[in-house]
C-alpha cells in the first residue's frame, strides 16, 4: 500500500507538469514527482523494528558470527537515506533555477502561461 501511494503521487506530479500551460504549476509538477521518488527510496530502506546500522567493535570477534548476522537482518540499510539527502540537495539546485527561468520568462513576456509565450516567440 504505500508503495502504491508513492505511485499515485508520482502520478499527480507527472499529470500537473504534462496538462498544466501555467510554468509555476509545471515547476510544482515535477517537485512532487521528486518527492516521490524520495519517498520511494526511504520506504525502500526501512524495515520494521529495526536498528541503527552501527557496529561496535566487539561485534566483529570471531565467534560472534550469529550476533553479526542478526545485526545484519535487523540493521536498516543506510544507503536510500543517503541517496535521499543527494536527491534533496540536488532537486533545490533544480527547484532554483527553474523558479529562476520562470522570473525572466515572466519579466520578459508579462505572462506564465506556455501556449501564450510560444504564440509571442513567433
Amino acid at each position: 500500500m504505500p508503495y502504491a501511494l508513492c505511485f499515485l503521487l508520482f502520478m499527480i506530479g507527472l499529470y500537473c507538469a504534462v496538462v498544466k500551460k501555467n510554468m509555476v504549476k509545471i515547476v510544482i509538477g515535477i517537485m512532487i514527482m521528486e518527492y516521490a521518488v524520495n519517498l520511494f527510496l526511504i520506504m525502500l530502506g526501512y524495515r520494521i523494528g529495526g536498528i541503527a546500522p552501527i557496529i561496535d567493535k566487539g561485534a566483529l570477534k570471531p565467534g560472534t558470527e550469529q550476533l553479526t548476522a542478526a545485526f545484519l537482518n535487523t540493521s536498516v540499510d543506510p544507503l536510500p537515506q543517503a541517496l535521499v539527502l543527494t536527491a534533496i540537495v540536488i532537486s533545490l539546485g533544480s527547484l532554483a533555477l527553474m523558479i529562476s527561468i520562470c522570473i525572466r520568462t515572466y519579466e520578459r513576456y508579462g505572462t506564465f502561461d506556455i501556449t501564450k509565450i510560444r504564440r509571442l516567440r513567433g
